[in-house]
């Protein structure tokens, strides 16, 4: 595979520009990173090795890198189809979380894959919203999600 340079999030436009080409690209599966890829009505999670792009993602409307994303052009039919079927994987993970019929359940769920995966500064930089729209919850059940751990660390400081 052919590695492109870095997508940094100052260029957020060039990216939504070649997921709604129809350019596929691979999300570096060296790395700790992925993509919070919005569609009309929800969002998906594209993790490291998994497909952007290509069909998948036309009618993208904002995108948000997590972790530091690199993203890398399949030159191979064996290297498209392996990054297809791991996307397929990140949704499967992510349809499992939303198959919870108990909204803080799924953020709860979602915030601790998250945490297990990056770390906690990563997490806690990602949006509400963005979160939200991976399980299908508020942005406010999100902030229920992790107020707990920020009243806690401030009750830490304030003794210590």
């Amino acid at each position: 595979m052919s590695r492109l340079s870095l997508v940094k999030s100052s260029q957020p436009a060039e990216l939504l520009s070649q997921l709604n080409s129809g350019q596929l690209l691979v999300v570096d599966s060296r790395r700790r990173n992925g993509l919070i890829i919005y569609k009309r009505y929800h969002a998906e999670f594209a993790g490291p090795g998994a497909a952007v792009g290509g069909f998948f993602d036309v009618g993208t409307q904002r995108t948000i890198p997590v972790g530091d994303l690199a993203l890398i052009a399949p030159e191979k039919y064996e290297q498209r189809q392996k990054a297809y079927s791991i996307r397929r994987h990140w949704i499967r993970l992510t349809e499992q979380l939303t198959e919870n019929p108990v909204p803080l359940q799924r953020a709860k769920m979602l915030l601790a894959q998250f945490e297990h995966y990056f770390d906690a500064d990563t997490v806690d930089s990602l949006p509400d919203d963005a979160l939200a729209n991976l399980v299908g919850v508020l942005p406010s059940t999100i902030r229920m999600v992790r107020r707990p751990k920020a009243v806690k660390q401030r009750q830490l400081v304030s003794v210590g």
